[in-house]
C-alpha cells in the first residue's frame, strides 16, 4: 500500500468519526494513531464530553466487532474475560467468552471498578489472549481496548495502577467543544424527529490490515531514533519524577511515531512526529514525586520541559 493511499483511507475514517463526534480533529488523529499502531487508547475527561461516542464511532467506521463493558464497583473479572460454565446436557464445563472477545472493546469508566477487575485486562492488552482455569484463549485480531475514565478526583473512582496505564499506547482528552461545536450539538438536538449523525463503515477488513501493516515499513533514521530515546530517558532524570518512561514505553513511542507518519502519508518519521506524540504516549507513563503532586505539577508539563531541553536533530540520516 502506498503512503498516499494510507493517508487517504485514514482521512476517510476520521471524516466519518467527525460526523458524530464534536472535538478537535487532532484528538481523533491521536486515537486513530493508537489503533493503527496496534495499541490501546485511554480517554480521560469529565462526564458528558463524548468519550463513549468516540469509541463506538471508530468501531463503526472501521467495520469491526464491538463490545462495551460498563465498569462498576461490583464488576467481576469473569464478567470481562469469561468463565467456565457447567453444561447440564454434556455434563462438562464449557468456556463462555467474556466481553473482551471483540475487535474493539470499550472499557467504559474503567477506573470505577476495583483494581482486581482492572487487572483482568492486563494479559488481554499485552498478549492478545486470556487465561481461564489454566486454559489460554486467543482474542480476535485486531484487538483494541478503548478505555474511558473520569478524573481521579471524581467520586467513586480508583486510580489506575502504573502497570495498567503502561499498557495504553496513548492517552488523550476530548475536552469541551468550542462555542461553534456546542452550537452544533444544540442544532442536532433542536428537532427530535431528525436523525442524529450516523457513522458509516468506510473500511474493509483487507484495507484495515493494509493500514495496520504499513507502519512496519516506515523508516526512522538513526538520528531520529536517538532523539526519541533521549526524550524518553530524560523523563527518568527529572527531579520531579519518581518513575520515568519504561523500556516498553520507549518501544510504544517508536510504534506511535511510525503510525503518525503513516497517517500523514509519509514513509519516514520526522522529529516533529516525535514531538507530536510525546505527550499522548509519555505523560501517562510518568509517576511524579509526592512533592510534585502537592505542587500540582502535571506530567504533561514535565514532558514539555523535556522536549524543550533535548536537542533536536537537524539532519536525519
Amino acid at each position: 500500500m502506498e503512503p498516499e493511499t494510507v493517508r487517504s483511507r485514514c482521512d476517510e475514517i476520521l471524516d466519518q468519526v467527525a460526523r458524530a463526534v464534536v472535538t478537535e480533529r487532532s484528538t481523533l488523529e491521536t486515537v486513530l494513531t493508537g489503533v493503527v499502531a496496534d495499541g490501546h487508547v485511554l480517554l480521560e475527561d469529565v462526564p458528558g464530553t463524548g468519550k463513549t461516542l468516540t469509541a463506538r464511532s471508530f468501531a463503526d467506521a472501521i467495520g469491526v466487532s464491538f463490545n462495551r463493558v460498563q465498569f462498576t464497583p461490583d464488576l467481576l473479572p469473569a464478567d470481562v474475560i469469561g468463565s467456565n460454565v457447567f453444561d447440564e446436557a454434556t455434563r462438562e464445563f464449557e468456556f463462555q467468552p467474556g466481553a473482551v472477545f471483540a475487535n474493539v472493546v470499550l472499557a467504559d469508566e474503567i477506573n470505577r471498578a476495583p483494581p482486581k477487575t482492572q487487572a483482568a485486562l492486563l494479559e488481554a492488552m499485552e498478549e492478545g489472549q486470556v487465561t481461564v482455569d489454566g486454559e489460554t484463549y486467543p482474542l480476535p485480531d485486531p484487538f483494541v481496548v478503548i478505555a474511558t475514565q473520569n478524573p481521579v478526583e471524581s467520586d467513586g473512582t480508583f486510580e489506575l495502577p502504573a502497570a495498567q496505564t503502561d499498557r495504553f499506547m496513548v492517552k488523550t482528552s476530548l475536552g469541551y467543544p468550542d462555542r461553534v461545536g456546542e452550537l452544533e450539538l444544540l442544532d442536532r438536538r433542536a428537532s427530535r424527529a431528525s436523525k442524529a449523525p450516523s457513522v458509516e463503515r468506510v473500511c474493509t477488513a483487507e484495507r484495515l490490515d493494509g493500514i495496520r501493516a504499513f507502519p512496519e515499513s516506515v523508516r526512522v533514521a538513526g538520528a531520529v531514533r536517538e532523539y526519541l530515546v533521549d526524550v524518553s530517558r530524560a523523563t527518568r532524570t527529572d527531579d520531579r519524577v519518581r518513575t520515568g518512561v519504561s523500556p516498553r514505553g520507549i518501544q510504544r513511542f517508536f510504534e506511535a511515531v511510525r503510525a503518525r507518519a503513516a497517517l500523514a502519508g509519509r514513509s519516514y518519521v520526522t522529529p516533529d512526529d516525535v514531538k507530536a506524540m510525546a505527550r499522548p504516549v509519555l505523560a501517562h507513563r510518568i509517576v511524579v514525586t509526592p512533592d510534585a503532586r502537592v505542587d500540582g505539577v502535571p506530567a504533561t508539563a514535565i514532558v514539555a520541559d523535556v522536549l524543550s531541553a533535548t536537542p533536536v536533530p537537524q539532519r536525519p540520516e
